[in-house]
C-alpha cells in the first residue's frame, strides 16, 4: 500500500476493508502523520484498516481544530466513496488519538454528532497552556493565554456530553506527561463497563517508534545477529502497542 493524499489527509486503504481509522496525532508531530506514525499506522492499515490520519495545526483554539478535522475528514471519505477508492458499504469507524489527538477525539465525541463505533486514547494529556507551550510563561503575564476549552472545561464537556460509548484508554510505564488517570473516571462515570484501560511499557514517543532497515550481508555473522536483536528491543514496544490496538478492535480476530 501506498500512502495517498486525500483533500488534506494521508491515506491507506486496504484490499478487503474491515474498519475505517481516523487517526490524529500529538500537538508538534501531527503535521505530517503519515511520516510521524508511519510504522504504526501501516501495520493497523496491513491488518485491514482503513487508515486517514488528518493532519493539523496546534492553536490556542482546540474546539476550532477539532470541528475542522472532522470536516477534513467527513470530506476525504466523501472523495474516497464518490471515486470508487472505496466502496459505499457499512464500515465501523474508530478514532484514534495519541496525545493531543485523544483530546480532539474527545472534543468531537461531545459537541459533533459523528458516529463512532469507539476511540482508543493513547497517553492522553490536557494541560493548560502555560504548561504546554513554554514560551507561554516569557511573555506578559497579564496576557490571559489559554487553550479553548482550558483542562477543566474539557473534563466538564466531556463529562456532561461525550457519546462515544466504547473506549480503550492505553498509557506507558514510563510517561511523565499522561493523564489518563482521571479522564479515566470521568468515562467510567459515565459509561460503566465500556471502558477499558491498559498499561503497557514504553513512554510518550513509544507510537512514534519509526522502522529500522536491516539487511543482512551474504554470511550471517555476529553483527547481523545484533543488530536484529537491536531492531527487536526497538519494535517491542510498539509492537506490543499495536497488537492491544487490534485486539480492542476485534477480539475475535488474532493480532
Amino acid at each position: 500500500m501506498d500512502w495517498k493524499e486525500i483533500r488534506g489527509n494521508w491515506v491507506l486503504i486496504p484490499q478487503n476493508p474491515k474498519g475505517i481509522i481516523h487517526f490524529l496525532g500529538g500537538a508538534f508531530v501531527a503535521t505530517a502523520p503519515h511520516l510521524t506514525y508511519r510504522c504504526l499506522l501501516e501495520q493497523l492499515a496491513n491488518k485491514g484498516y482503513v487508515v486517514i490520519a488528518t493532519p493539523f495545526v496546534n492553536t490556542l483554539d482546540h474546539i476550532a481544530i477539532a470541528k475542522s478535522v472532522l470536516l477534513n475528514f467527513e470530506r476525504t471519505l466523501e472523495r474516497l466513496h464518490d471515486s470508487a477508492l472505496l466502496r459505499k458499504l457499512y464500515l465501523p469507524t474508530y478514532g484514534i488519538g495519541h496525545s493531543m489527538g485523544c483530546k480532539l477525539h474527545l472534543l468531537i465525541g461531545s459537541l459533533c454528532p459523528v458516529e463512532r463505533a469507539g476511540n482508543i486514547l493513547i497517553s492522553f494529556n490536557n494541560y493548560a497552556a502555560k504548561d504546554a507551550i513554554p514560551l507561554v510563561e516569557q511573555l506578559n503575564s497579564t496576557l490571559a493565554i489559554e487553550f479553548t476549552p482550558s483542562p477543566l472545561e474539557t473534563n466538564k464537556i466531556v463529562q456532561q456530553n461525550y457519546q462515544i460509548r466504547r473506549n480503550l484508554l492505553i498509557k506507558f510505564h514510563n510517561d511523565t506527561l499522561d493523564q489518563s488517570a482521571a479522564l479515566t473516571k470521568i468515562l467510567q462515570q459515565r459509561f460503566p463497563d465500556m471502558v477499558t484501560t491498559q498499561t503497557l511499557t514504553g513512554n510518550h514517543t513509544t507510537p512514534l517508534g519509526q522502522d529500522i532497515q536491516w539487511q543482512p550481508g551474504n554470511s550471517f555473522t555476529p553483527f547481523d545477529a545484533f543488530g536484529q536483536w537491536f531492531k527487536q528491543e526497538v519494535y517491542r514496544d510498539l509492537n506490543q502497542l499495536k497488537n492491544s490496538i487490534l485486539l480492542w478492535l476485534n477480539p475475535l480476530s488474532p493480532p
